[in-house]
């Protein structure tokens, strides 16, 4: 007897320093986490984990514009939760308002500071 197995969670990360144990696939600059986006297109992502500066001059914002210009298209991303984890608290809120704009669900999520950053 074959049971009915429910696809396992997908979850992405993108974050330069994080660990990000639950995620199923991390990237760690925004080219890297566009690309991971775009393989993801067609697949209902359950939760997507945005870390606002990712090294340098990096920052999500790629990201972000990616997500935005979805859904003006009117192909939004297939996304249960946008979690916004960014210790950089005006970064943070400027993704939670771009993306709440576009009718993704948002949430923030308090960011642990990476040893190497202080």
């Amino acid at each position: 007897m074959e049971e009915d197995l429910a696809p396992a969670p997908v979850i992405l990360g993108i974050d330069d320093l994080r660990p990000l144990p639950g995620a199923t696939r991390v990237a760690r600059t925004s080219r890297d986490g566009v690309q991971l986006l775009q393989e993801h297109r067609e697949t209902f992502v359950d939760e997507l984990w945005l870390d606002h500066d990712l090294g340098g001059d990096d920052s999500i914002m790629p990201v972000v514009t990616l997500l935005e210009e979805a859904a003006f298209d009117g192909r939004p991303f297939r996304i249960g939760t946008v979690f916004v984890h960014s210790a950089n608290p005006i970064g943070a809120e400027t993704v939670v308002r771009s993306l709440t704009r576009w009718n993704y669900r948002v949430r923030r999520a308090v960011a642990q500071r990476s040893p190497t950053r202080g």
